[in-house]
């Protein structure tokens, strides 16, 4: 650190009229406090997002438990109601899970009568998944869930976009090769 210059800094401050100089050591308190602050756990975003996950995933319970489902088989239903048939690799890349996570989740789907799994003609290495009738049927008593979770998160159509948008943004952020956030 070079001395003569702190020297010339705190002289500055000091001549500043109006009170320039005691602005700045408010503003470099201020500047110390939130670097304090930022490690306050009610600051961590790692920590809000937990915990409103966590939330939001509980409170989507009770009305997926109406469908026969829990959240994470939701999310293959929702994945095989864009399209079906899908390997167990492309469900697990739209949901950015490992394969080996998704496949209990569809052995029990399979149980329940919503998909079947067989293995693809000319790919033996590749799981073909299917909805079954009932599953196909089951996206119509779907179609209230959105609106219902809104309704219970006191959430407006155009909230939820924002919130989504600024997901995936961080989902972006923590991929590979990503240096920040896409800017908007």
């Amino acid at each position: 650190m070079n001395e003569g210059a702190d020297v010339t800094e705190e002289t500055a401050r000091l001549q500043a009229p109006d009170g320039a100089g005691a602005a700045k050591d408010s503003e470099e308190a201020q500047h110390s406090r939130a670097v304090q602050d930022d490690l306050l756990l009610e600051q961590q975003l790692c920590f809000a997002l937990t915990v409103a996950s966590r939330s939001v995933v509980g409170a989507y319970k009770p009305v997926l438990d109406k469908l026969g489902l829990t959240h994470p088989q939701y999310l293959v239903m929702l994945c095989l109601w864009e399209a079906s048939p899908r390997s167990v690799r492309d469900i697990s890349e739209a949901l950015a899970q490992e394969p080996a996570t998704i496949s209990p989740l569809l052995r029990r789907l399979e149980t329940a009568g919503f998909i079947t799994r067989q293995r693809m003609p000319g790919n033996e290495r590749t799981l073909d998944v299917r909805l079954t009738p009932r599953g196909a049927a089951l996206r119509e008593e779907a179609t209230a869930v959105p609106g219902i979770m809104m309704t219970r998160l006191g959430l407006t159509r155009e909230q939820v976009g924002q919130l989504h948008a600024s997901m995936m943004d961080l989902i972006a952020a923590t991929r590979p090769g990503s240096e920040h956030a896409p800017e908007r």
